[in-house]
């Protein structure tokens, strides 16, 4: 197996005035959903496999610890549960109604019943100070992870424990509940196809949308896993709606086995736009400068309706080294991960993207050849991150290879942009002749053992907003 990374420069925009594929009919999304993963059979069986190797012992999903084996026998008597349940849907008609929702009303019953004991009651599940206490160097940063598909109480702990190990903070999860392996997966074609969002969305989107409203922090790293990619792209169209766009320059996503349709992430300005389409390859820094002069005399002005005294007429400048509203989004995905071939990948590697009509999926894109699709046990210990970065690691070491044509590369960032976006600063002349690697271009690698990528005008402007 090929040892090269297949990398993709983000999506560059576009000013074509055309509907989103997205925003298709939802039926229509429906059966190309069902048609394209039909297409990805051959792998489905890599959602478990491989089983070796388990680095990171109890936290690993398949780890035979004895909470781990109690969440698989709930799975799998949910899936005996309900699969003869969804194949009988079609004979109802041939009952008395009173029968059928006699049978409708007590499998429901029991169903919950079992996905409360795999979910519990919970909503937020921070990560256990065990494995890593809040550091002065961090105060200012709060990361959130949105889990995937058939994740219980258990599972999600895990999840955010084996992150906070990696990366050196604490972390909040927020649950996804699981309703078994069977409904989740319906439910994910009801999220991606009709634009449905289920109470964790709205749940986790108030989440999200308080802290990056909290003065005293100054980054917010967003992890979404699977069916969370989902999820998590539902709430940032609703972010970009809501939410001022320079309070976004906090907003960091990173994802693993996306399995949405879409990412989105327009730019800041008409002005950064045209610079991306003009010279999509050049490095190119978008600077903004926002002021609000009151017109009246400060000392006429009815006193703020939060109380606080009226102060001087404010000026806030921005900066964006991709010159988009969200500055730093990253996908990482396996070449034979079920879920990553249908979501992310196929969105991704499947389409012309100078096509117009092409999906809009914004963000870098590293493709691991690799396998399996838990989030633990597969992306991030295969992926390495649990070593530390003096030990080296075989993914972050791996030499990258563009994953699209030349003919794409005018609708795609330029790796010497990828390079300002992950470090802040511009390549040197020694730099642009040398054969880049994954850690050239991950920003998320900076972050690895308590680390931090070099702080840089946008983040100091961000501190300013604290005095807001």
């Amino acid at each position: 197996m090929s040892h090269q990374t297949k990398f993709y420069g983000s999506q560059v925009g576009s000013k074509v005035v055309i509907p989103h594929s997205y925003t298709n009919s939802p039926l229509g999304l429906l059966r190309q959903d069902i048609t394209s993963a039909f297409g990805f059979w051959k792998f489905l069986p890599f959602i478990v496999f491989p089983f070796r190797p388990q680095s990171s012992g109890p936290l690993c999903e398949l780890y035979p610890s004895a909470s781990n084996l109690w969440s698989m026998f709930l799975h799998f008597t949910l899936f005996i549960m309900q699969l003869p349940f969804i194949l009988s849907v079609p004979f109802w008609i041939f009952f008395p109604v009173w029968s059928v929702l006699g049978v409708v009303v007590v499998f429901g019953l029991v169903n919950q019943g079992f996905c409360y004991l795999l979910n519990g009651s919970q909503m937020r599940y921070p990560s256990n100070p065990k494995f890593v206490e809040k550091k002065k160097e961090h105060e200012h940063e709060q990361w959130i992870f949105l889990n995937g598909v058939a994740v219980g109480k258990h599972w999600l702990q895990s999840n955010v424990d084996r992150l906070a190990l990696t990366f050196g903070r604490p972390v909040i999860g927020v649950h996804n509940k699981t309703n078994g392996i069977l409904f989740d997966v319906l439910q994910c074609l009801i999220q991606r196809n009709f634009n449905y969002a289920t109470q964790d969305i709205r749940d986790c989107y108030s989440i999200v949308k308080e802290t990056l409203y909290k003065p005293s922090l100054t980054k917010v790293v967003f992890i979404l896993h699977s069916q969370g990619g989902i999820e998590g792209g539902m709430i940032i169209d609703w972010l970009l709606q809501e939410v001022p766009q320079d309070l976004l320059s906090k907003l960091e996503v990173y994802t693993f086995g996306n399995a949405a349709n879409h990412f989105n992430n327009p730019h800041l300005h008409l002005l950064s736009q045209y610079a991306s389409l003009t010279h999509p390859t050049v490095p190119a820094t978008t600077r903004s400068l926002t002021s609000v002069h009151y017109h009246d005399p400060l000392d006429s002005l009815p006193p703020p309706k939060n109380g606080e005294p009226n102060g001087h007429p404010r000026t806030m400048r921005t900066e964006s080294s991709s010159g988009k509203t969200i500055r730093y989004i990253e996908h990482y995905a396996h070449t034979s991960d079920f879920v990553a071939r249908w979501g992310v990948l196929h969105f991704t590697c499947n389409f012309d993207v100078t096509d117009h009509r092409s999906p809009r999926f914004m963000g870098r894109v590293f493709e691991r050849p690799g396998q399996g699709h838990q989030f633990n046990q597969h992306y991030l210990d295969n992926i390495g991150f649990l070593r530390a970065k003096e030990e080296g690691n075989a993914f972050m070491e791996s030499a990258l290879a563009l994953g699209h044509s030349d003919e794409q590369a005018d609708e795609r960032e330029g790796v010497e942009i990828s390079y300002l976006g992950a470090h802040g600063e511009p390549l040197g002349k020694r730099e642009k002749e040398m054969e880049f690697k994954v850690k050239d271009l991950s920003r998320l690698w900076l972050y690895v053992n308590g680390g931090s990528p070099k702080l840089d005008e946008v983040d100091v402007g961000i501190a300013r907003m604290a005095t807001i």
